[in-house]
């Protein structure tokens, strides 16, 4: 069974800068993880996903600001966030999958619990 846990979220203000962090446990072989948001009364929203063959691909709001990156000598993927906006306040997860669904929640099998991000102008 996979398990992912993210650690890094925190308070910031309106251009400034969090990194994410999300950790696997279990093996894991597929093809993509991505980043996913959820700010409140809102949907789960795609942010970034990375394959495993390191192939990135952003959602237009953070396209520029924010980079995905991944370790797999550790298991790990990170999300670093520059230059952050109120509107990126929002529950940030990791998630992994074995579809070829990349860019939507539905396509992801395994979800780490969220950690929030609040930025304040």
């Amino acid at each position: 069974q996979v398990q992912l846990v993210e650690s890094g979220g925190g308070s910031v203000q309106a251009g400034g800068s969090l990194s994410l962090s999300c950790v696997l446990s279990g093996r894991f072989r597929g093809p993509a993880m991505a980043w996913f948001r959820q700010a409140p009364g809102k949907g789960r929203e795609f942010v970034a996903f990375i394959t495993s063959g390191s192939m990135t691909r952003y959602s237009d709001d953070v396209k520029g600001r924010f980079t995905i990156s991944r370790d797999d000598s550790k298991n790990s993927m990170s999300l670093q966030m520059n230059n952050l906006k109120p509107e990126d306040t929002a529950i940030y997860y990791c998630a992994a999958t074995y579809t070829s669904n990349w860019v939507s929640a539905i396509g992801y099998e395994f979800w780490g619990q969220g950690t929030q991000v609040t930025v304040s102008s």
